[in-house]
């Protein structure tokens, strides 16, 4: 399987749908729903009010994208229902670098609950689960897309821009939790996981230096890379495929193009806690905290990569902007516009191979999240929430605050509206949860857009995701 990172780094900016940082581990809409089974990923002393036992792969189902700009800031339309680039001179310079943030950032997320249980027994309640995670994480800073999009603007120009990184991961997960009451007022849980490692990827550049003239166009980085993905992954150097000489500077310079991976495997191994707590402060108020993904992952078989200490020169996007006036316009499609952004992205982002068959420990980027439910007094099924919730994980960190109206009607249904400020931008959540005795079937999202254009390309950030889940429920209810 022939693939190509950068490429994929340029289809990101323009489409948003290839990487991210963060896995979404459950619904935050549903957080303070006493029927929702899966509480305990966002908070190990949140128990479900029954037993129950997920169906394998539709016991818990989550896509996710988020943006802290739109996509729309890539796409732009050029009649006849096509669409072109950024980099396209029909688009104004001014007009999209004003729609760039300092620091943009992209992330996605997609898992899948292979078997998942839960039982009261051991003086609390326990859980068992076994699932997959995919999730990967883009930035961008603004003078890269000010590079790609102006160039040379007189006799020299120069550009300087720090943090442009890709971060993705696979990893399976085997997870062992249990929670139970301390006292009337206060339980805790604990969740350890046995961590399954099928892929990372991570490259940074950390400082980038270009200088542009008439005569030629300079590059100078500091930037690393590192790749893991079983014994079945090749990252081939210029010399090894024969295009360079083994005294050239570029002998080892990574051929991106010519990457294989051709057999599964288990490239890392690693070990995470969750630690939770709830608090019920006052009759009508709990108080709730946890804590994520303490732990850390330990990978094998890692091609590790630097930029070189000297400059080298590029000759620039090349044949990318595609509008009316082009005599190929016809051949030119959007995807073919990607093509040529990636191949450019790879001459310009210049990694030589360092090492093969090496060993990188990494931390599993931890969440930490408090909570407070009020019950209304007149109403019980009416439960006012607030959950903050903060994402330590280097440049790819996040934080969000989410306002929720929980609706408890009766025994068996419940559903909850709620609106969030993250650093995504804003976003309104829902999630509508069926739990009568025998089974649990819920529906959600704790974001989505509303608004597109005419080609159906969303207008301001991307934030969007869907949670679905059918579980077989046992037991009698009780809550806590």
């Amino acid at each position: 399987m022939k693939h190509t990172i950068y490429k994929a780094m340029a289809v990101a900016v323009v489409a948003m749908t290839a990487l991210t940082a963060s896995a979404q581990e459950a619904l935050r809409s549903a957080y303070f729903l006493p029927g929702y089974n899966f509480r305990h990923e966002l908070n190990p002393a949140l128990a479900p009010e029954r037993g129950y036992v997920a169906i394998p792969a539709l016991g818990g189902l989550n896509i996710g994208l988020n943006s802290n700009i739109g996509l729309s800031t890539f796409l732009y339309p050029v009649g006849g229902g096509r669409l072109t680039t950024f980099m396209s001179p029909t688009v104004g310079t001014d007009e999209f670098l004003g729609k760039l943030k300092d620091r943009n950032h992209f992330t996605q997320s997609a898992s899948v609950n292979l078997l998942s249980f839960g039982f009261r027994g051991f003086g609390g309640y326990n859980t068992v689960g076994i699932s997959v995670r995919e999730s990967a994480s883009l930035v961008i800073p603004k003078d890269m897309l000010a590079f790609m999009k102006r160039g040379m603007t007189g006799p020299s120009t120069h550009y300087n821009f720090k943090d442009l990184g890709i971060n993705a991961n696979v990893i399976g997960e085997i997870a062992f939790g249990h929670s139970r009451a301390i006292t009337k007022d206060l339980r805790v849980g604990a969740k350890v996981k046995v961590l399954l490692g099928g892929a990372n990827v991570n490259a940074r550049i950390s400082d980038m230096d270009i200088t542009l003239s008439d005569q030629i166009w300079q590059i100078k980085a500091q930037g690393e890379m590192a790749i893991a993905a079983g014994k079945g992954l090749r990252v081939p150097t210029k010399y090894e495929l024969g295009k360079e000489s083994a005294s050239s500077p570029d002998a080892n310079m990574v051929e991106w193009g010519d990457i294989d991976y051709d057999s599964f495997g288990m490239s890392g191994f690693g070990l995470g806690f969750d630690l939770g707590a709830t608090y019920q402060l006052l009759p009508n108020l709990e108080l709730s905290a946890a804590v994520l993904d303490l732990g850390m992952m330990s990978w094998n078989n890692v091609i590790k990569g630097q930029t070189p200490s000297t400059t080298w020169t590029f000759d620039g996007f090349q044949d990318i902007a595609v509008d009316s006036s082009d005599p190929n316009y016809e051949e030119n499609k959007l995807g073919n516009q990607f093509e040529k952004l990636g191949d450019d992205m790879e001459e310009c982002l210049n990694f030589h191979r360092t090492e093969t068959g090496a060993k990188r420990t990494t931390g599993l980027g931890t969440t930490i999240s408090v909570g407070a439910a009020y019950t209304a007094p007149v109403w019980k099924g009416l439960v006012g929430g607030l959950l903050l919730t903060q994402r330590i994980d280097g440049m790819y960190s996040w934080t969000e605050g989410r306002i929720s109206a929980n609706i408890i009607p009766c025994g068996w249904f419940d559903l909850s509206a709620n609106y969030a400020l993250s650093s995504f931008g804003s976003s309104l959540g829902w999630v509508i949860n069926f739990h009568p005795a025998g089974f649990n079937l819920f529906l959600g999202s704790d974001y989505q857009f509303f608004k597109v254009t005419e080609q159906y390309i969303p207008v301001g950030n991307v934030n969007f995701n869907v949670q679905f889940g059918i579980n077989f429920t046992f037991g009698k209810r009780k809550r806590g």
